[in-house]
């Protein structure tokens, strides 16, 4: 039987803003969104901390997981990185859309994802996002992305900085917005009507 693909759209994001709650970093900081669980594969990122400790790594989501929560929170304790460490829990849309807007680059070591709507997101404004190369992610991330092939440190270490580089010197974040624009609703839409009418 054939088989259609259909990609999701991104969403629009709210205005940005904190409020008296939020936490706001006064240095910069890499940014990560998502359910806190084993398959989002969060704690490979903490090593990116001890090699860059002028930054904070921010991560939202709700923890599905309590045991993986403390697993990350003892690896930050043991790597002495406990400091440049922030799990903000659920967040709302306008605290979101700041995180965005204001981080550094949006890392998303998933290794189990059926689309990525946080990177598509990170796109919008024209972010560097770095991913694992597995499941959907690169056809989601194309060549306006980032890949941790493996996840040894330094060689994480390497695609950051790497990345950061080519980010600022080829002017990306241009491109990065228009690829995130092909990810739209309307269009989806658009193609899950002619698959409906393929049918008759």
């Amino acid at each position: 039987k054939p088989v259609h693909v259909i990609l999701n759209g991104t969403n629009t994001l709210k205005k940005p803003g904190l409020d008296n709650h939020s936490y706001k970093p006064d240095r910069p900081f890499l940014f990560s969104l998502g359910v806190i669980c084993r398959k989002k594969n969060f704690h490979v990122l903490l090593p990116l901390l001890e090699q860059n400790q002028h930054m904070e790594l921010l991560i939202a989501g709700r923890p599905d997981d309590k045991d993986y929560l403390q697993f990350i929170r003892k690896s930050a304790r043991q790597l002495h990185i406990e400091d440049n460490l922030r799990m903000l829990g659920a967040i709302s849309e306008s605290e979101k859309s700041w995180y965005y807007k204001n981080c550094t680059a949006f890392v998303h070591p998933s290794i189990a994802e059926g689309f990525g709507l946080p990177v598509t997101e990170a796109m919008s404004v024209g972010k560097p996002v770095f991913l694992s190369d597995r499941t959907a992610l690169p056809e989601i991330g194309k060549d306006v992305a980032f890949y941790f092939r493996d996840f040894n440190a330094r060689n994480m270490q390497k695609v950051f900085v790497n990345g950061m580089q080519q980010y600022e010197k080829q002017h990306m974040a241009h491109a990065i917005r228009e690829h995130s624009e092909t990810f739209c609703w309307n269009k989806a839409a658009g193609e899950y009507i002619n698959v409906y009418r393929s049918l008759y």
